[in-house]
């Protein structure tokens, strides 16, 4: 089989040789350095896809796909755009819901909280959260004259059960300090409102949210008028949806000053703080690779010292300047590819497995790594993908070959005069 001269003396440089103990080695340590490298990228960035994944999913357990706001006010005509909303077929259920910021008084003690005012009937239908006894709740919410769903954490926190009354103020009427507008609530139990809802979010009646929050004032803030909620079947494409969707409404309802916004939007801050630290995480974590690289540029300096006969030979038998620079790219990026390879294949079986490999860890010390209410390292996920994988391997490959430029160059400017006149 034709095999170009080039690639095949560069392979033969890369076999271990008994004279070259310390060239060997070196090769080695770059060829860990690169597989370490591959190894920890794949997993952290699995890692915190996952992260970002189930914190995606905590969030949407209280913030909606999709939400559509009138700035004139749709407390009037919501029902018929909700209807109309809901012919799209890309929405799956849609939802009126006011939400503001108030006071909960109970048992001499306060907190500070959010409220959200909604329609039990149609809110089973954007159900985010993936508990079958929420739909109870919400019937028992329909049934019971101002009653009130507590978050997890919150009812945990201040102790409060099924048939508990508390007191809630509009966050309007505590500034003012106008004390004839505390409404009294009955508790008809506590959902899971997702990680970052539990701790303050409460859910009452859409009546009861109306009067709650137009006292003190006289009527509602734009902030805190009916608004829609959607659930979409692309929650990656939620805003699109909401806003085609406005897009083919009759004219009589899109008269108004409709608009759209998605969870990406109000939720921007923190994805865009996890975009970045999955960025600056992996730009650290390739410093690893960068590091075997380095090791690759020292191997193929010693090779070239150690081989400058043989590269004088080769020029006086006719081979270019471009022959002997492709022999040692081709040693280095061998290297390169067997270290990213290898790599590429441990990263992905450690983060298919992660969570079990985690686990037996743990049974093994007997003890858990930090406490159960450190959710993100207690229930720790990984999400393998391709793309980022591809990414990886891609980098590593072009940092492996920017490593053999140098010591190729080098080679390529030993004289043969100079070398074989005392040989």
């Amino acid at each position: 089989m034709f095999k170009p001269a080039a690639l095949f003396i560069g392979l033969r440089y890369t076999r271990t040789r008994k004279n070259s103990q310390i060239i060997s080695f070196v090769s080695i340590v770059s060829t860990l350095g690169i597989t370490v490298g591959v190894l920890a990228l794949i997993v952290v960035l699995s890692v915190i896809n996952g992260s970002t994944s189930t914190m995606r999913d905590e969030t949407l357990k209280s913030v909606p796909h999709a939400s559509i706001a009138d700035s004139d006010g749709m407390a009037a005509q919501w029902s018929e755009l909700l209807a109309a909303v809901q012919e799209h077929p890309q929405v799956l259920g849609a939802a009126p819901y006011i939400e503001g910021e108030g006071w909960l008084r109970y048992d001499g003690g306060g907190e500070f909280l959010q409220i959200r005012g909604v329609d039990p009937v149609h809110e089973s239908e954007v159900l985010q959260v993936e508990s079958p006894g929420f739909e109870t709740l919400l019937a028992r919410l329909a049934q019971t004259e101002n009653g009130i769903i507590l978050g997890l954490s919150m009812a945990n926190r201040l102790g409060l059960y099924q048939d508990d009354e508390v007191s809630l103020m509009s966050l309007t009427s505590l500034i003012s300090r106008d004390l004839r507008d505390v409404m009294k609530f009955r508790v008809v139990g506590a959902a899971d409102f997702g990680f970052y809802g539990n701790n303050d979010t409460v859910m009452i009646g859409l009546p009861a949210a109306q009067t709650l929050f137009s006292q003190g004032g006289g009527v509602m803030n734009a902030a805190q008028d009916v608004h829609l909620r959607l659930r979409v079947t692309d929650v990656f494409n939620a805003g699109v949806i909401a806003q085609d969707a406005l897009d083919t409404l009759p004219p009589a309802l899109a008269s108004g000053q409709l608009n759209a916004s998605s969870w990406s939007e109000t939720q921007s801050s923190l994805f865009d703080a996890l975009r970045l630290e999955k960025t600056l995480t992996g730009f650290m974590l390739l410093m690893i690779v960068v590091i075997g690289a380095v090791n690759i540029v020292s191997t193929l300096v010693m090779v070239v010292a150690d081989k400058s006969a043989d590269i004088a030979i080769l020029r006086t038998m006719g081979a270019s300047r471009a022959t002997i620079m492709t022999v040692f790219v081709t040693q280095g990026i061998t290297v390169g590819v067997f270290g990213t390879a290898l790599g590429a294949v441990l990263g992905v079986l450690l983060s298919l497995n992660l969570t079990r490999v985690m686990q037996g860890i743990e049974s093994m010390l007997n003890a858990a790594f930090s406490p159960n209410d450190v959710y993100m390292i207690s229930y720790l996920r990984a999400e393998l993908r391709a793309e980022d994988v591809v990414q990886i391997c891609i980098s590593a490959l072009v940092v492996s070959f920017l490593a053999t430029l140098y010591p190729a160059y080098r080679a390529t400017r030993i004289q043969p005069a100079e070398v074989l006149r005392y040989e």
